[in-house]
């Protein structure tokens, strides 16, 4: 398997619109950071976990020319806005996209997106197929567990794909979520800052002990703010731990 990771950051991007923060991320193109999103291909699936504001973007330069299904985390802006961008796939593969999330997600995607599921659906729009998703689900040779976490008081999903978890935007992992992560040869999960404490996000050492007691083989951290330089934030991390940027790519 492999995982791209086609965006790390965070809900408003890096650097953020206006020029807004600090003005080293020009000098390492891994801190030029899109919105969180990753593409995880098997022998005969193509997958995709959220599709942010570039969306559209990320898959011209990741190059992804089929989307089996599609896993979306929660409802914030940052990672559905680029929802309408699987036209071109519906048209190219003639048939509607699966979509694991959580029911409270969907609803929030047919207020928001309504016209392209009410009665008088915008013809051409987004064909999209909701799937139950509370139990793990099997696509091809991919097994999907959810990993449902807490971002301050709201539920989030995460997954479990094989031996791949990602979870982003998380301040809290319950213990029966964990279980279901331990073991996980690769762990994806939020690490915003390295201080100070955030109220719905993991700091990057609170991410770091978390890893730890999770006992996975190894750690990307993902939805860095502008505050986070790679390079140097990098040199600060166990090697069991790293920060992830766009376009990298891991095998399992």
């Amino acid at each position: 398997m492999k995982l791209t990771f086609l965006g790390t950051g965070t809900s408003m991007g890096v650097p953020v619109a206006g020029g807004f923060g600090p003005r080293f991320s020009g000098r390492d193109p891994r801190n030029q950071r899109y919105r969180c999103s990753a593409w995880i291909q098997s022998a005969d699936r193509s997958l995709v976990i959220d599709a942010g504001p570039e969306f559209r973007l990320q898959t011209l330069r990741a190059g992804i020319r089929r989307i089996d299904a599609l896993m979306i985390t929660h409802e914030h802006t940052d990672h559905i806005a680029g929802l309408d961008d699987l036209r071109a796939y519906n048209y190219a593969q003639k048939k509607p996209i699966p979509v694991y999330t959580t029911q409270r997600t969907e609803e929030a995607i047919r207020h928001r997106f309504s016209y392209m599921f009410s009665p008088d659906k915008t013809p051409g729009s987004v064909d999209l197929d909701f799937r139950p998703f509370n139990e793990p689900v099997h696509e091809g040779d991919c097994t999907i567990v959810p990993l449902p976490v807490k971002h301050g008081g709201m539920e989030v999903m995460g997954f479990r794909v094989n031996d791949i978890s990602y979870i982003t935007d998380v301040n809290h992992i319950p213990d029966e979520t964990a279980e279901k992560i331990r073991g996980s040869e690769i762990l994806v999960m939020s690490g915003l800052r390295w201080s100070p404490p955030h109220p719905t996000h993991y700091t990057i050492p609170q991410a770091m002990e978390v890893s730890e007691k999770l006992d996975v083989g190894q750690t990307y951290l993902i939805h860095m703010s502008p505050f986070v330089d790679h390079e140097e934030v990098s040199k600060r991390l166990p090697s069991r731990v790293k920060l992830a940027f766009d376009q990298l790519e891991v095998s399992v």
